[in-house]
């Protein structure tokens, strides 16, 4: 336990206090481990090489795919039409709502940083043209990418907590969305009525322009195609329930259902609809493909990272250990999975090496049968969201695009992340006493 904490804390002062690569910082802290833990040197960097093989494996596919998915989504003008056709829907009464909305349905295929930075204009539009509070219309829908990002597959974190912990990809995805709703409304749209007095100029420097109308996909293709990957795996998951008989039709829904061919079928959907539909050639299309892989590479290498150090730590046995040790403490699984992501979340500030390093401490309680890990990838996944600081690139995001004060983004964003952790979590324990 001692050499557990020992390492954690190391991992923390490399990447936070040294600045180190959080990949390279995983391979010292795996390496520091195996031989603190007593595994002979000469199965050291196996068990490295074995732990990144294994996470990434299961996962780089689903990634890389949700990424290219997401570039298309954002430079086809997919995104903005979504946005508008729920603002037009609505009226300016409720326009905050639906660029709640908006966020929410953007935020699933996009990764958060891609969302935010193509999000971002469009408030700051609706803001000048309406003449509203900023920080006041603005918050709630970046708390739906917020939310989206450490809740619902497919993105980094749960994904690969997914594969990490055998849990089934659709049942985790409508469970995570039982939660996030929820916690979206509370911690956006609630939360922001008290923040309509905080002052916030946004940089004109930000202000990007917006496609025509004549650039713009369809609203129905827009839409079917951004949720595409949701429809699919929702498909999967209640699929079972409807009984069906036929062999063939079970084989498809199963093959269907493999998140990495969901993926798939979107994208191949999306390169017609949103590139090919709209006049693009395939150079630019692949050109586009290129470009978000490129944006997601050190997300992979943090996720391989990770798998280094759990698969140190399995290969000592010292996670078994853990597992009796913190069982002792007589905790809740889901409580322990969480605090321990959101103690990583507040010294380290990356939501995704959070999560990951909270995974490889509790997959013993998790492999052991203990807890449904569909929830343990929800619980962790809201532990990894918990109050987001200086330490975090999304909290400057957010206070430079917003042009806020340091005061005014600790009680507007870092509260935000508070209260979605907290309700996640509130959500994750009444949902095991259903389906624990």
């Amino acid at each position: 336990m001692l050499v557990i904490f020992l390492c954690i804390v190391l991992l923390v002062l490399l990447v936070s206090w040294g600045k180190i690569n959080p990949f390279v910082a995983f391979l010292l802290v795996a390496i520091a481990a195996g031989l603190l833990l007593g595994i002979p040197v000469n199965k050291i960097t196996a068990s490295i090489q074995k732990g990144i093989g294994d996470i990434l494996g299961g996962l780089v596919i689903v990634i890389c795919l949700g990424a290219m998915l997401g570039k298309l989504v954002a430079t086809s003008g997919a995104a903005q039409r979504i946005a508008g056709v729920l603002v037009s829907a609505v009226g300016q009464k409720h326009i905050q709502w639906a660029l709640v909305a908006a966020g929410f349905i953007i935020g699933i295929p996009l990764f958060y940083g891609i969302g935010f930075v193509l999000m971002v204009p469009l408030i700051f539009s609706v803001v000048d043209k309406y003449k509203l509070p900023a920080v006041f219309i603005g918050l709630p829908m970046i708390a739906s990418l917020s939310v989206t990002h450490g809740f619902l597959p497919p993105h980094p974190s749960p994904s690969a907590l997914v594969v990490l912990f055998h849990a089934d990809m659709g049942k985790t995805f409508v469970y995570g969305l039982m939660i996030a709703i929820p916690a979206i409304i509370l911690a956006g749209p609630v939360f922001a009525t008290f923040l309509k007095k905080i002052p916030s100029a946004p940089l004109a420097t930000f202000r990007a322009a917006e496609m025509t109308e004549a650039e713009m996909p369809g609203a129905f293709i827009s839409f079917f195609t951004a949720l595409l990957p949701v429809l699919l795996l929702m498909l999967t998951a209640f699929f079972p329930y409807l009984h069906v008989q036929n062999p063939l039709m079970v084989k498809a829904v199963t093959l269907v259902g493999d998140p990495s061919i969901v993926m798939l079928i979107a994208l191949l959907v999306a390169i017609y609809t949103l590139g090919i539909r709209q006049g693009k050639s395939m150079a630019v299309i692949s050109g586009q493909l290129t470009d978000a892989v490129k944006d997601i590479a050190l997300i992979l290498l943090i996720i391989a990272g990770s798998g280094a150090f759990k698969e140190v730590l399995t290969a000592s046995g010292v996670d078994k250990l853990i597992a009796a040790r913190l069982g002792e403490l007589h905790m809740p699984p889901l409580l322990l999975g969480w605090l321990i992501a959101a103690i990583i979340r507040i010294s380290l500030g990356s939501a995704t090496v959070a999560g990951l390093t909270a995974a490889g401490i509790v997959a013993g309680l998790v492999s052991s049968g203990g807890v449904n890990p569909n929830l343990m990838v929800l619980a962790i996944g809201a532990g990894s969201l918990a109050f987001s600081h200086v330490n975090d690139s999304g909290f400057w995001l957010f206070k430079e695009y917003f042009n806020l004060s340091m005061k005014d983004t600790f009680r507007s964003w870092s509260v935000m992340e508070s209260l979605v952790s907290l309700i996640g979590l509130a959500g994750v324990l009444i949902l095991n006493i259903f389906v624990g």
